[in-house]
């Protein structure tokens, strides 16, 4: 599989890793075929697992290697990685101000106002929050392309693996309520899948923008670790733990973690 990728250019390499990403969020969305309920406590413990994969990603995938492309430079190396951080979840939350959302379990839309329905503010959240998933792959395979030893192809492939895991989950948590409200069971998967098309985009503009910067590479890793965290701390930690499954939910985070971190040192 690596020799295949190693024959495309990184914007090609970030489209085929998000359209997996996607393809796995559509996966998790076609279990409303299956059936209309789903068990609260095995959703938070995936939640978990996807937010403790968001976060081991940020660092492993991410932070690191922008924090290593910083040493030798002008300025000190630790200020790339702080400055694209804090820009990442300065932008989502610009977004999250700007963009018209609603999350599954509060009662009023976030955003600017509209009368969209509540089925299509509910996937313009999850929406909102794939864009730094997208971003992250795109990065990562732009960044092997500069051959900077803190990167690498395997890295990116595993990355694209971990984000894949963690889509499982969202693609559930948009497809489920959208059933119970009584959409049907199609209308549920496909808005259930639409709501991770932004991923390959992002990843296809993530890939071509660090091939075009080099300078920006540091930056735009961190920018993406930024935004994971964003989402992870606002959405899908909350999430997970509003049910009463506190203990489950935690395990699930502490196993996602474990997961990622083999991902990204045992096989990056």
């Amino acid at each position: 599989m690596i020799d295949v990728f190693q024959t495309l250019t990184p914007p090609i390499q970030a489209l085929l890793a998000t359209l997996f990403t996607w393809g796995v969020t559509a996966l998790g969305a076609a279990s409303v075929f299956l059936t209309q309920q789903f068990s609260r406590r095995m959703l938070d413990a995936m939640l978990g697992f996807a937010g403790g994969v968001m976060i081991a990603a940020s660092f492993w995938s991410l932070l690191a290697p922008a924090i290593e492309m910083g040493e030798g430079g002008l300025l000190p190396a630790w200020f790339p990685a702080v400055v694209g951080f804090l820009l990442g979840g300065i932008f989502l939350r610009a977004v999250d101000f700007v963009l018209p959302h609603q999350h599954p379990d509060l009662d009023q839309p976030e955003g600017v106002h509209t009368e969209w329905k509540k089925s299509l503010l509910l996937v313009m959240a999850i929406t909102l929050h794939n864009i730094p998933e997208g971003l992250a792959v795109g990065v990562a395979f732009g960044a092997v392309a500069h051959g900077l030893s803190s990167t690498t192809l395997a890295g990116a492939l595993a990355l694209a693996v971990g984000i894949g895991l963690q889509n499982f989950p969202e693609g559930i948590a948009v497809a489920v309520p959208l059933r119970r409200t009584g959409m049907s069971r199609l209308k549920s998967f496909w808005y259930g899948q639409l709501s991770a098309v932004v991923e390959p985009i992002a990843g296809i503009i993530g890939a071509a923008a660090v091939l075009v910067a080099r300078p920006i590479l540091p930056y735009a890793l961190a920018f993406a670790a930024g935004a994971m965290i964003f989402v992870v701390v606002e959405e899908v930690i909350p999430e997970s733990q509003g049910h009463g499954n506190t203990d489950t939910a935690t395990l699930g985070a502490m196993l996602g973690f474990a997961v990622m971190m083999f991902l990204d040192v045992a096989l990056g």
